[in-house]
């Protein structure tokens, strides 16, 4: 019995599906189409089926996608942005990058998502989106998100960059909003072998925009139409997905019965997360509030069992956001998840 826990352990599950993905990118190499190949094409059509969409347009990481996303949009300066304070940074930086503003809120202190009633409270006449945030793994509330976006003629982008797979109400997160963003990090439940990103819409007008923005700008070789990125997945690493998307079913089934044991086997004096019953989350992260967190931590890791912290500062008091304004905080949920959060692994060995 292997007596050390990592948190994240990537070789496991390398080593059950590596002739798969030796196969895989022996095809690509014998074709030598790198760059915008076969393999993306299939995969970006297997994955917008995956996720009951109808376009899916691969991009070199998540916050590419989600940039490239608000950008395609129409989405810039002069532009409010609701979205929420306990994300990964990566959430707030696409809405920068794009010049709009980014208005941070808190969180539903159970599922640690978007608190509709603090997103309603935050609009304003310059609100043109709300990017709800799938944390861990866990739908958002996006019936309600969606129903204030639509009385407000807003759009939603849904950051689903940790929640592949997962379901609202039966429905695949990502067919939810007008866009959604996923990332391929390669500790993510379908991950990549480095960086990687996909935007997923059933618009084409959206499909089109973004495969112009993601390659320079062009439509067609040499003729381009705007200023444009070199934001491409790679083809090999398309091929590395796809392999990897066959399985991805299986194990998000397998994190599910690991949360359950969870669930069942820590003590009450742990708050777990709750589920509301009609979503299925995927469980990128098992996130617990226990304190002291970081002597559990220490008293995991001289055991051999591996957590993390995620996140130990909210946007809103990282150094890169000193500036925000209005939207510095306090937002109590978040902040209070940041110091007693630590979130176990759900991966099965």
């Amino acid at each position: 019995m292997n007596s050390h826990v990592p948190f994240v352990d990537l070789a496991a599950q390398q080593t059950a599906i590596a002739w798969e993905l030796s196969e895989a990118l022996d095809d690509v190499a014998s074709r030598s189409d790198w760059i915008l190949g076969r393999d993306l094409e299939l995969f970006e059509a297997e994955f917008a089926d995956y996720c009951e969409s109808l376009y899916a347009v691969g991009l070199d990481s998540g916050l590419s996608a989600l940039e490239l996303a608000l950008r395609a949009l129409e989405v810039g300066a002069g532009d409010e942005v609701i979205t929420a304070a306990n994300t990964f940074i990566a959430t707030v930086f696409a809405i920068v990058h794009v010049g709009a503003t980014p208005v941070l809120v808190d969180v539903d202190p159970k599922t640690y998502t978007l608190d509709p009633e603090a997103v309603r409270a935050a609009i304003t006449k310059r609100t043109r989106a709300i990017v709800p945030v799938h944390l861990y793994g866990q739908p958002a509330d996006m019936d309600s998100l969606i129903a204030i976006a639509r009385s407000h003629g807003l759009l939603v982008i849904e950051d689903a960059c940790q929640a592949h797979g997962a379901r609202y109400k039966g429905q695949r997160v990502g067919s939810i909003g007008d866009a959604a963003a996923f990332s391929f990090y390669p500790a993510k439940n379908l991950g990549a072998h480095g960086d990687g990103g996909m935007v997923v819409t059933g618009s084409r007008a959206l499909r089109d925009r973004l495969r112009v923005l993601r390659n320079y700008g062009q439509k067609t070789k040499n003729h381009h139409v705007e200023v444009g990125f070199n934001r491409r997945l790679d083809t090999l690493q398309a091929a590395i997905l796809r392999v990897k998307l066959r399985h991805l079913d299986a194990w998000n089934k397998a994190r599910r019965a690991i949360a359950s044991l969870y669930d069942e086997l820590l003590p009450d004096r742990v708050i777990k997360p709750t589920v509301p019953s009609d979503m299925e989350p995927v469980w990128h992260l098992y996130p617990i509030q226990v304190q002291p967190r970081d002597r559990l931590a220490a008293f995991l890791e001289q055991r051999g069992i591996g957590t993390g912290i995620h996140y130990p500062l909210p946007v809103h008091e990282q150094a890169a956001f000193k500036g925000l304004g209005r939207d510095a905080g306090p937002h109590p949920i978040a902040e209070a998840a940041s110091v007693a959060c630590c979130p176990f692994r759900s991966t099965p060995s």
